[in-house]
């Protein structure tokens, strides 16, 4: 017996339509040039709690760095810096891959460190979409939208040339 669906042609366009979107926006987030960024929260070394959405009407730089890795070390008086440069931005130090507590607490004494620093581990950085080196940092504008990751050293002129636009 055969039966005859007549098709629905509003139907089937729909479908063809959302299907084409949702490819579309797959294919932005996988390229990055979707930069929507999700909620986090991060609590520091003084019990301090700091959030995306906290943050709000600032910029946020959060650096990712480990007290072994000599890039992490070198660039930590810039950020110094960056911090007393500006008075709307907020940078925050995520210490990840270290042994002990007290390993990170003498680096941030001994760099001086003014910023706040979170005694993180791997999921906080899969919380920020992970990292494959170190340090890598995440730039969000006052909005709350990622503007720039960096993997390595981070371009301090390139954050710089981010706020100022």
């Amino acid at each position: 017996m055969m039966t005859n669906k007549t098709a629905n042609p509003t139907r089937n366009s729909a479908i063809l339509y959302r299907g084409a979107l949702f490819a579309a926006l797959m294919l932005a987030f996988l390229t990055g040039s979707l930069s929507w960024a999700g909620e986090w929260s991060l609590k520091d070394k003084e019990g301090v709690r700091y959030s995306l959405s906290g943050l709000h009407g600032k910029w946020v730089l959060v650096n990712f760095w480990a007290p072994w890795c000599p890039s992490c070390i070198q660039e930590m008086p810039e950020l110094i810096s960056l911090q007393q440069a500006h008075r709307d931005l907020q940078v925050i130090g995520v210490a990840v891959m270290y042994k002990t507590r007290r390993e990170v607490l003498e680096m941030v004494q001994s760099q001086a460190l003014s910023y706040p620093i979170v005694l993180g581990n791997e999921d906080t950085a899969s919380d920020f979409g992970g990292m494959s080196g170190m340090p890598t940092s995440f730039l969000y504008s006052p909005t709350g939208k990622l503007v720039g990751r960096y993997e390595g050293p981070l371009p301090i002129n390139e954050v710089e040339q981010a706020m100022a636009h």
